[in-house]
């Protein structure tokens, strides 16, 4: 028996990219992230999120356009340490004619038939349905809002939602 797997996107559940750019929300840091681009990204973390993550009952692992970078540049904020992530290759960013987001069927591929809970800002009723297609275990989409973050009823219903989803693979 294993822990489920938790699904986790940066921008929107950790970042909370569409708060109003000039007020930063209570709690967070504010790290620049060069990553390549014109100018580094403005990223706003609440350090006190990485131990109320180790905290529930579930393996953590990266489901994230950052990809590999989460360790770089998030994990050692929130005190994570390096985790797995799902390599989204040539799929990163593909749309799809059915309306299912584009990390919906890699998330599916790399949880393997395992249980799992995913936490993004951008899952909707095809991606809900695409998970209850085509994996056979139990799954958890768990949608947080881009404006604000994980807030504690987020982590209230992950960790009720371990008990129901169960631990088998």
């Amino acid at each position: 028996m294993s822990h489920p797997l938790l699904f986790l996107d940066v921008d929107g559940p950790l970042n909370p990219y569409a708060a109003r750019p000039e007020r930063r929300p209570e709690g967070y840091t504010t790290i620049r992230a060069d990553l390549h681009a014109r100018r580094p990204l403005r990223v706003w973390l609440n350090p006190s999120h990485g131990p109320a993550l180790l905290s529930l009952d579930y393996e953590l692992c990266w489901a994230t356009t950052w990809m590999a970078e989460a360790n770089r540049w998030i994990a050692p904020v929130l005190g994570l340490p390096e985790l797995p992530y799902v390599d989204f290759g040539a799929d990163l960013f593909a749309e799809r004619p059915d309306g299912v987001h584009w990390k919906t069927e890699a998330i599916v591929r790399h949880a393997a038939g395992r249980t799992f809970a995913w936490v993004d800002d951008e899952q909707g009723p095809a991606d809900t349905a695409y998970v209850a297609t085509h994996h056979p275990g139990p799954a958890l989409l768990h949608h947080v809002d881009p404006r604000v973050g994980l807030r504690t009823q987020d982590f209230t219903t992950l960790a009720k939602a371990t008990a129901g989803l169960g631990t088998r693979r």
